[in-house]
């Protein structure tokens, strides 16, 4: 029984080891026979959607940056393993804790600061305040910017862990009041458990797009 309800995301291992982040590996297991067999349509669906994203990705991106879109479809597809990783039951959701998702976004995030403020730092500065501003609204634009700038890399990684952790919840909720239903309700719980994954698999990619294209923008503006 559940001391907390936010107790189905603490880790649990045995023997003394820390392998819950274990799971964040497992995805990567599966990659690198895709380079030795002849691919199959599971992997051939997968590289089209790399090549669908390359192509997206690459005109997010200014010329000078066309390369790094590897980057964005690897982090992209970290955290696809991640999040659909966290569906299964007994393994270790790590896309749902901030000690991860802050640490893939403020990285990220800094260094784009880093190379902008010292690459570009006349575009920067002009990026704070928006064409058009009016002369006396410039102070608070430039305020504004700079909190939203700094900001950037809590709200990645603050949407990504939210989203896991509110779905999973919801399940662990709904699967709780089980024992205490008859079996016509309960027929009526597996049925919205069922929807309710379905949907958690969506907003697994969902999110894992929504990080990586994110921080492409970030990446296009400096």
């Amino acid at each position: 029984m559940m001391m907390n309800l936010f107790s189905s995301f603490d880790p649990s291992s045995n023997w003394n080891l820390s392998l819950n982040w274990s799971s964040s590996l497992l995805g990567l297991i599966l990659i690198p026979y895709s380079f030795w067999f002849i691919p199959n349509r599971m992997m051939m669906l997968w590289n089209k959607i790399l090549f669908t994203l390359h192509k997206e990705f690459k005109n997010l991106l200014t010329p000078s940056m066309k390369g790094s879109s590897l980057i964005f479809i690897s982090l992209f597809s970290f955290i696809l393993f991640n999040n659909f990783l966290g569906l299964f039951p007994y393994i270790f959701t790590s896309s749902s804790h901030m000690v991860m998702t802050l640490a893939l976004a403020l990285p990220l995030w800094l260094t784009f600061m880093l190379f902008g403020w010292l690459n570009n730092t006349t575009h920067m500065l002009a990026h704070l305040v928006p064409q058009g501003t009016p002369p006396v609204l410039m102070p608070f634009m430039v305020l504004i910017e700079t909190i939203s700038n700094l900001i950037r890399p809590g709200t990645l990684a603050i949407r990504l862990s939210a989203n896991m952790i509110a779905g999973h919840l919801l399940m662990t909720l709904l699967g709780n009041t089980g024992p205490m239903m008859s079996i016509f309700t309960i027929n009526i719980l597996i049925i919205v458990q069922i929807a309710l994954l379905v949907l958690e698999s969506a907003v697994s990619i969902i999110q894992s797009y929504v990080f990586a294209v994110l921080t492409t923008l970030y990446s296009s503006e400096v």
